[in-house]
């Protein structure tokens, strides 16, 4: 048996989810003439009650094409120095829009209004235009953490104070709002444009989607276009995302139960350092100072059992579909015993 929690990203497509996208009905994507596509779209805008919505080939290219909707080259984006668009996109920020990061150091992941506020540059003209604020939920980086409602309400009126964009990166903003009981109608109603992943806790092979209103997403089909992303008959995918949709949201309340779990063993044993708190289905952990991490990481490969750095002492274990109520059990016995 091997157990692979090193992302979520790692699942495959269960047997209802790939009939779904054999039965799917295809056309020509460019053509914006795949059935399938223009179903999702419409579907995930709907949730959000957004005009539009575009599928994309994955998360960092939606966030990409958001980044490039909102800023001119020499702008400036606030974001937290965890964020993903920082750390996690190849410096894509300055390298397809030309713009630059101003980080605010949050906690784990996430920042305050007042932080907003005293980020933003001055108007004088030899500071970069600061143009749009980026947040992030759940927090990868972050340890799964989800943002505070409220707090993502004063940051929307600030940015209304000072004309900027409000982006949410919402790679695992499905697992946020079952957490905290929220809906896509919440989010939808307070920000410009959002990015949410399929391919994640969703389990789907492939495929992101960004939506916003008439006006910011004008431009966003010729902008995926430009970084390389129309597709041809993608609907086999969309059906993907139409059937994890309808099927697998609710059950991730299951995989948050889980890292709960693992996050309780972990604070048990005396080689662990410190386990941040565990709100949906990411467990981030420190090894105590005198615990080698390879030595550690070496020693759970030897049982089969898959995890990840993120660096700086950090170990990540990351709970998904794929993740059995079995493997769960082998996992839990074998930290029992360390």
């Amino acid at each position: 048996m091997t157990i692979d929690l090193r992302s979520d990203t790692v699942t495959k497509p269960s047997k209802a989810m790939l009939e779904a996208m054999q039965q799917a009905k295809v056309g020509d994507d460019v053509f914006r003439e795949d059935p399938t596509v223009n179903a999702l779209e419409s579907r995930v805008a709907e949730l959000f009650g957004k005009s539009k919505a575009l599928f994309f080939p994955s998360g960092t290219m939606a966030n990409q094409t958001a980044l490039k909707l909102h800023t001119n080259p020499g702008d400036q984006v606030i974001c937290d120095q965890y964020a993903h668009i920082y750390n996690y996109e190849s410096g894509g920020a300055s390298f397809n829009s030309g713009i630059s990061c101003k980080l605010i150091n949050g906690h784990r992941g996430m920042f305050l209004g007042k932080q907003v506020l005293e980020a933003i540059n001055p108007e004088d003209y030899y500071y970069s235009k600061t143009s749009l604020v980026a947040v992030e939920n759940t927090t990868n980086k972050g340890g799964g953490a989800c943002w505070d409602l409220n707090e993502i309400l004063k940051i929307r009126a600030i940015c209304d104070a000072h004309k900027l964009g409000y982006h949410l990166d919402g790679a695992r903003l499905w697992n946020a709002m079952v957490a905290k009981n929220e809906s896509p109608k919440q989010y939808g109603a307070i920000f410009d444009t959002i990015s949410v992943c399929l391919s994640k806790g969703l389990g789907c092979p492939v495929g992101s989607v960004l939506v916003g209103n008439s006006g910011i997403m004008d431009e966003a089909l010729r902008i995926r276009k430009i970084f390389g992303g129309n597709m041809r008959q993608a609907g086999y995918l969309a059906g993907a995302g139409l059937y994890a949709l309808e099927h697998h949201v609710k059950r991730l309340a299951e995989d948050h139960k889980r890292a709960h779990d693992i996050g309780e063993a972990l604070t048990k044993l005396s080689i662990i350092k410190s386990v941040e708190p565990v709100e949906t289905n990411i467990v981030i952990f420190e090894l105590n100072v005198d615990v080698d991490e390879k030595t550690f990481l070496n020693m759970l490969k030897s049982h089969n059992i898959y995890i990840i750095s993120m660096g700086g002492g950090k170990l990540r274990v990351v709970t998904h579909m794929d993740y059995t109520d079995d493997m769960h059990t082998v996992f839990l016995n074998m930290l029992n015993k360390l």
